[in-house]
Formats: structure tokens, C-alpha cells, sequence
């Protein structure tokens, strides 16, 4: 059946898309501002969660003074910051304040709009089952935001690696998910090409990998290890790996800071040669998609020596955003790739 001009998916196509990319924007803000928060090591200032009453900061003196109270009972304060005034605490509240206030807006800004768009008709069956499953991520994503602070809460004043890498990793799913939506909502030419669909889905595996690896180094602070370029001290593989894989075994995998290094560090050559190898497949067989492909080389280009001035650098906070944001925008971009390979909308 043809759908009218007067049929509310058709009237409202334009607003759903800048809708959803606009939930995508804000999950990217989220993420951005999640970064700063871990780098200011402002992420265990709030020790209590309320979804509802705290999204009222502290207005008064008597209220700062029960909120720093309550700080003091946690181990970061006794362990790191027992030396700190109300002014100093006041700082890192702001940025984890701003990074759970943000978490809310993106919430309304789904719900809201959504459920007017619900109620239009302007979503069919399969856009509802999308909507739902965009609204319930969020709601994952904020408890998820929560178990991974409550990590640091109890007696080790440090979140677990494991529960960040989940955080960051649902949050760049959603977005990408969202972003998948929204390019239904916004006709393209389909350019089908199984081979360079395969390729894209292969770069996109290891890519997830690369970024859990990622957060596995920002939990263990790994990247103030090691901070040369491109050997790992004075050798390629530092003997400090042999030392570690015989104390842990293969859990230094994804426990022990220097190894989660060296992985993370090979495997930017790996993404890096990987988007090379689509761009090459896509140059060849797919010139149709050769813009957007051309775009993926810039970010990976522009994402490895960000990449190697944060290492080298010693991870300073606007090299650490700037590199967790390209990972983001790398994602999408291969997102829309896939998207234009697919089979079907």
C-alpha cells in the first residue's frame, strides 16, 4: 500500500530523523562528558543515586555541607582526598552532576517526542519495537551508570575496568543503533555489495574490540604507562608481558595495565590496516560509496595520532576526549556504510 502525502509517516519523516539524530548528538555529549568526568577523576563525588530528587544540585550551604558529609564516608575521600575543602569537592561534583543531568535530558528527550509521535500514528509496527528498545537501552544504560560507580563505593576507591568497559560500550551501541534508525528515515540509494558488506561488518568487530580495549586502559590508567612511541620503552615487547603472563596467565589479558596496553596499542595498527583494506575494497568494486569511504580514512588517520599524542602525552584531558570521541565518530561512519549496503530497511 502507498502511503499519502496526508499519512502521518510521511508527514513526520523529517522531524522523526532530526528527532533521532538529535538523540544521537546528545548521546555522543554524553559520552564526551562521561570522558571528562573519568579523566577529572570527578566520577565517585556522588555516592548516592536518585534518579528523580537528584536532579536538584545542592542550592544551599547546609545542603553542600550533607552532600560533602556523605563524600567523606567513601573510600576515595579517605584514601585520595581527605585533604580536600568544600570548594575542591564542589568541582568534581559538578562534572559527575552534569554527566548524570545529561543522562535525564537525553531520557526526555526520547520519551517526550516519542510518545507524540506514538500517538500521531506516524510509527508502524517495527519503528514501535525500535522505539522501545531505543528507550529501554537508556534505561539499561543509567542503571548501568550506577553499578559501575557503586564499584568504587564499597571498599577499593577505583570503578571496576570490567563495569567502565560495559558503560562506555552500551553507550556507543546505543548510539549507533539510534544512528541506524534514523538513516531509515532518510531515503538514500542503496548500493548493495555483499563483499564490501562482509568487510565493513569485519572492521566494525574489531573496532568494538579496540574500544573495550580502550576502556579497559582508561580503568587501569594504563596509559600513563609506558608512554613512548612506537616501542614500549626501549623494545617492541617489553619483558615486563612475560612477567605478568606468569604471575596472572591470560588473565593479564584484561587485567594487568601493561599488557592491556600493548593489545590496545596493536590493535590500532589492526583498525587502522582494516580501514585501509575496506577503503581499497570499496575504491575498487564500490566507487559509488567512495565519499563516505574517503571520510573513514580521514577519522582513522586523525583517531591514530590522536591516539599516539595521548599516549606520548600521558593521557591529558582533551587529548583523552578527543580520542574517545573519534572512536565514537569512526563507529558511525561505519554505520552508515553498513547501512547503505543493507539488504533491506
Amino acid at each position: 500500500m502507498l502511503l499519502g502525502p496526508l499519512d502521518p509517516q510521511v508527514k513526520y519523516q523529517k522531524s522523526i530523523h532530526t528527532w533521532l539524530m538529535s538523540g544521537v548528538v546528545l548521546v555522543l555529549l554524553l559520552v564526551v562528558i562521561g570522558g571528562i568526568t573519568r579523566l577529572t577523576l570527578s566520577g565517585l563525588s556522588m555516592v548516592r543515586w536518585e534518579p528523580i530528587m537528584g536532579t536538584i544540585p545542592p542550592l544551599t550551604e547546609k545542603q553542600w555541607q550533607k552532600e560533602f558529609a556523605d563524600y567523606q564516608t567513601s573510600p576515595e575521600f579517605k584514601v585520595f582526598n581527605s585533604h580536600f575543602s568544600l570548594s575542591e569537592f564542589k568541582k568534581i561534583y559538578f562534572w559527575e552532576y552534569l554527566h548524570r543531568l545529561i543522562g535525564r535530558i537525553v531520557g526526555l528527550v526520547f520519551l517526550i517526542p516519542g510518545a507524540f509521535f506514538w500517538l500521531k500514528g506516524a510509527f508502524d509496527r517495527r519503528m514501535k519495537r525500535q522505539v522501545i528498545l531505543i528507550f529501554c537501552g537508556g534505561l539499561f544504560q543509567g542503571f548501568l551508570g550506577w553499578y559501575m560507580v557503586k564499584s568504587g563505593l564499597v571498599d577499593i576507591p577505583h570503578v571496576s575496568h570490567y563495569r567502565l568497559a560495559a558503560h562506555l560500550s552500551t553507550a556507543l551501541a546505543l548510539a549507533a543503533y539510534i544512528y541506524w534508525v534514523a538513516l531509515e528515515w532518510k531515503p538514500f540509494k542503496k548500493h548493495r555489495s555483499f563483499d564490501t558488506k562482509q568487510a565493513t561488518i569485519a572492521v566494525m568487530l574489531i573496532l568494538a574490540i579496540q574500544i573495550i580495549y580502550g576502556a579497559f586502559v582508561a580503568g587501569l590508567k594504563a596509559g600513563k604507562m609506558y608512554n613512548t612511541f612506537p616501542k614500549m620503552g626501549r623494545s617492541w615487547i617489553p619483558s615486563d608481558l612475560k612477567t605478568a603472563f606468569e604471575i596472572s596467565g591470560i588473565s593479564s589479558l584484561f587485567e594487568n595495565g601493561i599488557v592491556v596496553q600493548f593489545v590496545h596499542r596493536y590493535l590500532a595498527y589492526l583498525v587502522l590496516l582494516g580501514v585501509i583494506w575496506l577503503w581499497w575494497k570499496i575504491k575498487k568494486h564500490h566507487v559509488r560509496l567512495i565519499k563516505t569511504a574517503n571520510l573513514l580514512l580521514i577519522l582513522i588517520g586523525i583517531q591514530f595520532f590522536l591516539g599516539v599524542l595521548t599516549l606520548i602525552w600521558a593521557v591529558p584531558i582533551s587529548l583523552g576526549v578527543l580520542h574517545q570521541l573519534g572512536a565514537v565518530l569512526l563507529l558511525l561512519v561505519l554505520v552508515a556504510l553498513l547501512k547503505k549496503n543493507s539488504s533491506s530497511n
